[in-house]
């Protein structure tokens, strides 16, 4: 026998005995925010900076996705009062975690973190100043705990697929991560590939943001809704006015706008304080639709939107506010530029699409009601 391939075979072999099983299971993962954050074991526990981080964690943990969650902010229960209690209505551990304060108003209690021993933070991109300004990370960092940076609402084309990928790692299963991604690539191409070919002239459309929940006239600039509107074959009016992703803009600047389509956002916002007046459209939203129609029509009687093309024409609509915080963009995507263009796109199916999404990756059922017109034959 061969002295040196046997010398080689057994390196390889009390190589492999005397690696340390943690070791073996390290990993690394590269923020939003440009950060290495370094792991040296699997993760088994997570607080969610944001508890509508959920929307991302289900498809991707899809057989239970508080599997590893000991604490989330309470935004879900707040912004989205339907969508917390279908999944908790599921997963009831889901009820019983503890909620947590948010670090941007200064209502997160460090102190409750570190009592629940996580191995990570998961925290939106726009928590990172308030978290830079309290030093958040090298107090966590001292107990051995990891924060890290995902973003589906500020920049969604540059970080809607890495934030995917980097929860896809954190929790053990890439290979989902990388299917999802490919699916929501594969159907904003059905739009943007038409448009492209087709390239009709674009409506100008009026974002109106968390209709009664906020003073008229929020809306969205350059990204987040406002890129879903230009990727939906639109012009966005609220980027014209607006640098960043979100603001307000007065109502006399809308009356000289004078916007083609009015798109509405709501959610079921009955746990957050003095919401009223605002549309009630996401899953099973579909049952109170009547009175999901009432308020819509009778936000427009607002003088900033009374006189314009929109009202007159009927194009008003509303559509769910949590597609600018998850990783369903796409769906949003086709329902509007079905609204915009509605030959061009009359064989689209966004509820098909989105039933098919929640199949193929959700652990809930879907249930229709993430969007309506003001008039009922639109």
């Amino acid at each position: 026998m061969n002295f040196m391939k046997l010398s080689a075979a057994t390196a390889v072999v009390l190589g492999g005995l005397l690696a340390s099983p943690a070791m073996a299971q390290s990993f690394t993962v590269k923020d939003v925010a440009g950060r290495e954050v370094a792991f040296d074991k699997p993760v088994e526990r997570v607080i969610l900076g944001e508890g509508r981080m959920l929307y991302a964690v289900a498809p991707i943990e899809k057989e239970d996705p508080f599997a590893k969650v000991v604490g989330w902010r309470n935004d879900l229960w707040t912004t989205d009062k339907d969508g917390f209690n279908t999944y908790v209505t599921k997963f009831p551990k889901g009820k019983e975690l503890p909620f947590l304060g948010n670090l941007t108003d200064g209502t997160l209690q460090t102190e409750t973190v570190v009592k629940l021993n996580p191995d990570v933070v998961l925290l939106p991109i726009g928590s990172k100043q308030a978290a830079d300004e309290v030093k958040l990370e090298d107090m966590l960092n001292g107990i051995g705990v990891k924060i890290v940076y995902i973003d589906f609402r500020e920049h969604i084309l540059d970080n809607t697929e890495p934030s995917l990928k980097i929860l896809g790692k954190i929790l053990g299963h890439e290979d989902r991560a990388e299917a999802i991604a490919a699916y929501w690539k594969e159907q904003m191409a059905r739009v943007t590939d038409k448009l492209k070919g087709a390239n009709p002239p674009k409506p100008n459309v009026f974002m109106y943001r968390a209709a009664g929940l906020v003073e008229c006239c929020g809306t969205f600039g350059p990204d987040n809704f406002g890129l879903m509107v230009d990727w939906a074959g639109g012009h966005n009016l609220g980027s014209d006015f607006l640098p960043g992703y979100t603001g307000s803009i007065n109502a006399e600047q809308v009356v000289a706008s004078n916007p083609d389509i009015v798109v509405v956002t709501g959610s079921n916002w009955s746990q957050t304080k003095n919401a009223k007046d605002y549309v009630n459209v996401g899953p099973s939203a579909a049952s109170t639709f009547n009175d999901s129609r009432k308020a819509l029509n009778a936000l427009m009687e607002n003088p900033a939107f009374t006189g314009s093309k929109a009202v007159a024409s009927g194009n008003v609509h509303a559509i769910w506010h949590q597609f600018y915080t998850s990783p369903y963009q796409f769906v949003a995507v086709q329902q509007m530029a079905k609204w915009f263009h509605p030959d061009l796109f009359a064989d689209l199916d966004p509820d098909a699409t989105f039933k098919e999404f929640h199949e193929k990756f959700l652990p809930v059922a879907y249930q229709p009601g993430y969007w309506i017109n003001a008039k009922e034959d639109r």
